[in-house]
């Protein structure tokens, strides 16, 4: 999930308090509960309606802050006292993305053209962890058109590997290539 600038400052502003406070824990658990309350994509569309009043808005996160930390009810208040809600339904994947940075850590995706092994997506993640100076956790994603090989997006960088890239790349290098001058006779 792509995640807005404005939702990684609110997120980097509540993960700073919380680790001040001594209460990262805690929080990052509220946060995960928020985001299990606004899955469905009814209450997402809810939330960002402007039909609503705020106060049924806010009715709809409630049951989720049950139970919060103080922080993180404070931060929800806030959120909707500036009308920024839209940061509440992007937050997990903020708080995620934060996780990762602190771990060095990084999610992506290698695309195959038939479903990978296990024991082969690791020896992806091991080899191309140290390229991007992460430890890289891989998903695969089947897509045929590949032909064969792979590509793996991660760290918004693409490493292509697959037949299809392969056969893109001559194609382009042909393209780019000197036409023979012609001889006049």
């Amino acid at each position: 999930m792509r995640v807005g600038a404005v939702t990684l400052r609110w997120a980097e502003a509540l993960w700073n308090l919380a680790t001040t406070h001594k209460v990262l824990a805690q929080v990052q658990g509220d946060v995960e509960r928020l985001s299990g309350a606004l899955k469905d994509p009814r209450a997402r569309a809810l939330l960002a309606s402007p039909r609503l009043d705020r106060a049924a808005r806010r009715a709809l996160v409630e049951p989720a802050l049950g139970g919060a930390h103080q922080l993180t009810q404070n931060f929800v208040d806030l959120a909707f006292d500036k009308g920024r809600e839209s940061v509440l339904v992007e937050l997990a994947a903020a708080f995620k993305k934060r996780r990762f940075q602190e771990e060095n850590r990084a999610d992506g995706v290698v695309e195959s053209a038939r479903p990978l092994a296990r024991a082969e997506i690791e020896r992806l993640e091991a080899s191309l962890g140290p390229v991007l100076h992460k430890t890289l956790t891989l998903e695969n994603k089947i897509v045929p058109e590949l032909v064969g090989g792979a590509r793996v997006t991660a760290e918004n960088r693409m490493i292509d590997f697959s037949v299809q890239g392969r056969l893109e790349a001559l194609r382009r290098k042909m393209m780019e290539a000197p036409l023979p001058t012609s001889v006049t006779q």
